[in-house]
C-alpha cells in the first residue's frame, strides 16, 4: 500500500486552525473563569469550564475594553470571540474580544433586544405621548410605600406646591412579584380615574435591581395608560424601558415632582399680576362710563336750550301777528287773546322747565354715582402733575423729586415723589 507524502506538525495545525476559524464564527461562550494569569505583557489569559468540560482563553491586551483587573478566579462570564488554534501547542482557544460579567450582560441583550422591539412597533414615538396637565387637581405615584423614592416626591411636592392632593398606589419595585404589581396598581388608577397625571418608578439600584421597569408587559402598560405617566427610575444616569414609553421621563423620583407641579411662588405672582390687570380695565370702564355721561349731559343742555329758542321765536311770530290788526277793538281782542296765549305759554313753559328740572335732577344723580367725585368719597384720589396739572395714570409718568397735587374727597394734598415703583 503506498504512502502518501508526510505533512509536518506545524502543517497540521495550520490546517486545523484555517478549518476552525472558517467554520465557527464568532460566539458568546458562558463560563466560570479559572487558572487566572496576568503576565507582564498585559494580556490575559484564563481557562472556560463549567460542570463537565473546559475550553483555553486568551484576551490580548489591545481587545481590551473597561476594567479587566476586575474580573477574578471563581467569576461567571460571557466571553464573546473567535475559536482558533495555538499552532505551536496544537491546543484550540478561544480568542476573547469582549468579557462582561454573565448576569449583567444577559440583562443588558435583553434590554437592547426589547428596547429594538418596542421601538419598531412605535411605542417610543413623540406623537403618541400625551402632554402633562398645567396644575393637576389630584396626582398618583407608582412605588413602594416604604422607599425613599416616595419620601423625596412628596417631600418637593410639599414644598413647590402643597395645595395638590396626593394619591399612593403601593406596589413592589423589586423582585418577581414587582412587574404584576406595577401593572395591578397602574390598572387600579385608571379604573378609579381620580388622578390626572401618575408618577411611576423607585429610587437608584443595579441594572437586576431596576429590572421590573424593563419588563415588556409593564411597559405595555404604560404606552396603554389613558393617564399620562411620568418615568422616574434611579438616577440621572439609569434608562429603562419604561422611560421610553412612558409621556415624559424624569431624571430622578424628585425630579418628577419638580416637573409635574408648578411653583406655588410662581403662581401667586401670576395671580397678583392679573388682580392689577382687573383692577386696571375696571378704572378704564369707570373713566369710559363717566365720559359717556358727560356727553348725555351736554346733550340735554343743548335740547334744552333748542326748545326755550323755539317758544321765544313763537312768541314773537303772535306779536308780529298783533302789530299788523289796526282797529281798536281788534286790538283789544288780540290784547285779550295775547294775554290768554301769554298764561298758556308761562304754564306750558313752567311745565316744560319743571320736567326738564326734574330730568335733569335724575340724570345729575346717575352722573353722581359714576362721577370722579363720588370715587373720591369712596377713599380713592386724583392726583395731578403740580406744575402743568396733567392728571397722572401711571407711576413713570412722575419722577423722584416731583411736586404732585392729590385730589381728595375733600381739599388737596401737595406732596413730593421720593419713589417710582413700576408694577409692570
Amino acid at each position: 500500500m503506498p504512502i502518501e507524502a508526510a505533512i509536518t506538525v506545524s502543517q497540521l495545525n495550520r490546517r486545523v486552525k484555517t478549518l476552525i476559524e472558517k467554520g465557527i464564527a464568532r460566539l458568546w461562550v458562558e463560563g466560570e473563569i479559572s487558572n487566572l494569569s496576568r503576565p507582564a505583557s498585559g494580556h490575559v489569559y484564563f481557562s472556560l469550564k463549567d460542570d463537565s468540560a473546559q475550553v483555553s482563553a486568551a484576551w490580548f491586551r489591545q481587545r481590551q475594553r473597561g476594567p479587566a483587573a476586575g474580573f477574578k478566579n471563581g467569576d461567571r462570564v460571557l466571553a464573546y470571540g473567535r475559536v482558533s488554534i495555538y499552532e505551536a501547542r496544537g491546543n484550540y482557544q478561544l480568542i476573547v474580544e469582549q468579557l462582561e460579567a454573565a448576569g449583567e450582560g444577559v440583562l443588558k441583550r435583553r434590554f437592547e433586544a426589547l428596547k429594538k422591539k418596542l421601538l419598531a412597533e412605535g411605542l417610543f414615538d413623540e406623537d403618541r405621548k400625551q402632554a402633562l396637565p398645567a396644575l393637576p387637581r389630584r396626582i398618583g405615584v407608582i412605588t413602594s410605600p416604604s422607599g425613599a423614592a416616595l419620601r423625596d416626591i412628596l417631600s418637593v411636592l410639599g414644598r413647590r406646591f402643597p395645595a395638590v392632593p396626593v394619591v399612593i398606589y403601593p406596589a413592589a419595585v423589586q423582585g418577581d412579584a414587582a412587574p404584576g404589581e406595577l401593572i395591578e396598581a397602574l390598572q387600579t388608577a385608571v379604573r378609579r380615574d381620580e388622578c390626572e397625571v401618575l408618577i411611576i418608578g423607585r429610587g437608584g439600584g443595579s441594572l437586576e435591581d431596576l429590572w421590573a421597569f424593563n419588563d415588556e408587559m409593564v411597559a405595555r402598560a404604560i404606552a396603554d395608560c389613558p393617564i399620562p405617566v411620568i418615568s422616574a427610575v434611579g438616577h440621572e444616569v439609569d434608562f429603562t424601558i419604561a422611560d421610553f414609553v412612558a409621556d415624559l421621563r424624569a431624571p430622578t423620583p424628585s425630579g418628577a415632582a419638580e416637573i409635574v407641579v408648578p411653583s406655588q411662588h410662581d403662581w401667586r405672582h401670576r395671580i397678583a399680576a392679573l388682580a392689577l390687570r382687573i383692577a386696571r380695565i375696571g378704572e378704564r370702564a369707570l373713566e369710559d362710563r363717566a365720559q359717556q355721561m358727560d356727553w348725555l349731559g351736554g346733550r340735554l343742555a343743548s335740547a334744552m336750550q333748542r326748545q326755550f329758542l323755539m317758544n321765544r321765536q313763537q312768541l314773537q311770530a303772535v306779536r308780529s301777528e298783533l302789530l299788523q290788526l289796526s282797529p281798536a277793538l281788534s286790538v283789544q281782542r288780540s290784547i285779550g287773546r295775547l294775554a290768554q296765549l301769554h298764561q298758556r305759554l308761562a304754564t306750558g313753559a313752567r311745565a316744560i322747565v319743571s320736567s326738564a328740572d326734574h330730568r335733569l335732577a335724575v340724570l345729575g344723580r346717575a352722573l353722581h354715582s359714576v362721577s370722579p367725585l363720588a370715587t373720591l368719597e369712596r377713599g380713592y384720589a386724583i392726583v395731578r402733575d403740580a406744575d402743568t396739572g396733567k392728571v397722572l395714570l401711571r407711576a413713570d409718568d412722575a419722577n423722584s423729586g416731583d411736586e404732585i397735587l392729590a385730589r381728595l374727597a375733600e381739599g388737596e394734598l401737595v406732596a413730593t415723589v421720593t419713589r417710582v415703583i413700576d408694577n409692570d
